[in-house]
């Protein structure tokens, strides 16, 4: 399962792909990651808030509430941000 839900927190396993044409969510990565392109380059740490800003704006959260667990320098990244309703409605369509 590439997610966790704790009481009101989300933790996110994430494939991060830097120098994407553009941002978005992929497929799956195995059975345990998302896979989301970014387009900043993994050039010191623009992919990094360019995928927190892509996170916040996709899931109305504050970019100050996303944190990262582990993974800052690898391409494989755990994420924790606050349950948000934006967030319940995408898993269902990406789950269903």
């Amino acid at each position: 399962m590439f997610y966790e839900i704790d009481d009101d927190k989300v933790s996110m396993r994430i494939k991060a792909q830097p120098a994407a044409s553009k941002n978005a969510f992929c497929e799956m990565y195995g059975e345990d990651a998302i896979k989301i392109r970014i387009k900043a380059p993994a050039v010191e740490g623009a992919a990094n808030k360019e995928l927190v800003k892509f996170l916040s704006k996709s899931f109305k959260v504050p970019k100050s509430d996303i944190i990262f667990k582990t993974g800052q320098n690898s391409k494989i990244k755990i994420l924790e941000f606050p349950l948000t309703e934006k967030f319940e409605v995408w898993l269902k369509a990406v789950t269903s």
